[in-house]
């Protein structure tokens, strides 16, 4: 391993996302050191080094303005240029570093806190801009923790920093300068995320109408929110064959979603609404066909029968469904319409298991199910039984999530049982059995014998996951 090069040792270093992993190869040899360093700072992980790292002129800002950050913090210099490692920062945590050298290294009032947290953020934003080439942004608690309006894009070597920026996570209200310099600056967003609240910034629309190369668009609409109108007539101007995953949380609000049939190209497809009125807007998609779509996730209302329709059009090519509501006539529809699905999350009444077995079945592919048990819900036995007889050859993954109050009846022999003629399937596979559970819920866990048998089928191997 010694004698790999510095490219190969750094493509391998990139997936120790283990900080005792990499602190380890620190101490192999120099090479090894630099190339830890350069993985472990990605992120700003020291605020003592940080200040080090700070160039002469800042550091005299500092003393003459009585911020002292200790004697030797200031003086020495640091082993490496920390700085020109970092790809990704979060305003808010270095924000937070910030008041907690203020706080910790001197008597402080508050009076005077935020004059010279300004002047520390600033002469720390001047030096990332001058210094590093940024991947990742995250600006999100900008109301919450009351941050100084610095316009660090204005700085010497904002341009250069911020070109390739990838990836934002962001609020709708932070100052309109922001957006708006952005815009000028970034096109090659990748991955977008934004919680839009009751102030819209000037400058957002156009953020996001200008990016040329968006693969990931994230937006949640709080409750404060009442109209995205703008925002969606920027998404209209998107480059359409980029974007591959949209998820969108509109809670209460109703969102026209004909814009979505312009994403021809969309591989996942994530809809969050509260209220079954606030996803009308889908009648405008479900006779339109999505050739890659390959996830589909309705996490509280969903449309009924446009969504039947829809799985008629695209359901074959699926392969995870998620739906956090109960209808047997849609789950019908998934063993019928969704034949290569891989992973399913939906809701069985406990006179439905009839509609399970259909899937298991008919979805020949199936990998994995997520399953209510208890109350009006599947019985958990009963649930053991269809999937032993009736789940197909490359199923593997097993979880049960105990409602509210539920009270398990499976018994140790009975869970024995399973356990024994699961391990004689052809072919063989070791099942990720995995258990949930809401409050106050009993599952099969609570017998102190079931969790016996788990773990001794888990120690040869029949389980091999479990939570």
């Amino acid at each position: 391993m010694a004698q790999l090069s510095a490219d190969c040792l750094n493509e391998i270093f990139k997936y120790l996302d283990e900080d005792v992993t990499l602190n380890s190869c620190l101490l192999v040899n120099s090479i090894w050191c630099e190339i830890s360093v350069r993985n472990l700072w990605k992120n700003v992980r020291n605020y003592k080094t940080l200040i080090s790292c700070l160039p002469k002129e800042s550091k005299e800002i500092l003393l003459k303005n009585k911020i002292n950050i200790t004697t030797t913090t200031i003086t020495n210099s640091p082993l490496f240029n920390y700085v020109i490692f970092i790809k990704s920062l979060s305003i808010y945590n270095i924000d937070n570093m910030i008041k907690n050298i203020l706080q910790n290294y001197q008597s402080i009032t508050p009076q005077s806190l935020n004059h010279k947290k300004y002047i520390v953020t600033k002469e720390i934003y001047k030096l990332f801009m001058n210094k590093i080439s940024l991947r990742e942004l995250y600006f999100n608690s900008y109301k919450i923790i009351n941050i100084p309006n610095i316009n660090f894009i204005n700085y010497n070597g904002a341009k250069d920093c911020l070109r390739f920026l990838s990836k934002l996570s962001c609020r709708s209200d932070i100052y309109s300068e922001f957006f708006q310099q952005l815009s000028q600056i970034c096109h090659n967003i990748q991955y977008l995320y934004i919680t839009f609240e009751k102030i819209i910034s000037k400058g957002l629309p156009d953020l996001i109408s200008s990016q040329k190369n968006l693969k990931h668009l994230y937006i949640m609409q709080s409750y404060d929110c009442e109209d995205l109108s703008d925002i969606i007539h920027s998404l209209t101007k998107l480059y359409p064959d980029n974007l591959i995953k949209f998820e969108l949380y509109g809670g209460k609000h109703f969102i026209p979603l004909s814009f979505i049939s312009k994403f021809l190209n969309l591989q996942e497809l994530v809809l969050s609404f509260d209220y079954n009125y606030a996803i009308e807007g889908f009648k405008n998609l479900h006779n339109v066909k999505f050739n890659n779509l390959q996830i589909l996730k309705f996490e509280y209302a969903y449309p009924k029968f446009e969504l039947i329709k829809f799985l008629e059009i695209n359901g074959k090519n699926l392969r995870e469904f998620y739906i956090g509501n109960n209808d047997d006539t849609l789950n019908l529809s998934i063993s019928e319409f969704c034949p290569n699905i891989r992973k399913i999350f939906t809701i069985f009444k406990n006179n439905e298991l009839g509609s399970l077995k259909n899937i298991f079945i008919n979805c020949k592919y199936l990998e994995s199910i997520k399953i209510w048990c208890g109350d009006r819900y599947l019985n958990d036995k009963k649930v053991l039984d269809i999937v032993l007889n009736h789940s197909p050859r490359d199923f593997y993954e097993l979880k049960l999530y105990y409602v509210i109050n539920a009270q398990s009846e499976i018994t140790p022999e009975e869970l024995e049982d399973f356990f024994i003629n699961w391990n004689n399937r052809i072919p063989q596979k070791s099942l990720s059995f995995i258990i949930t559970k809401g409050s106050r819920a009993k599952s099969l866990e609570v017998r102190k014998e079931n969790m016996e048998i788990i773990e001794k089928y888990r120690m040869l191997g029949i389980i091999k996951k479990t939570l």
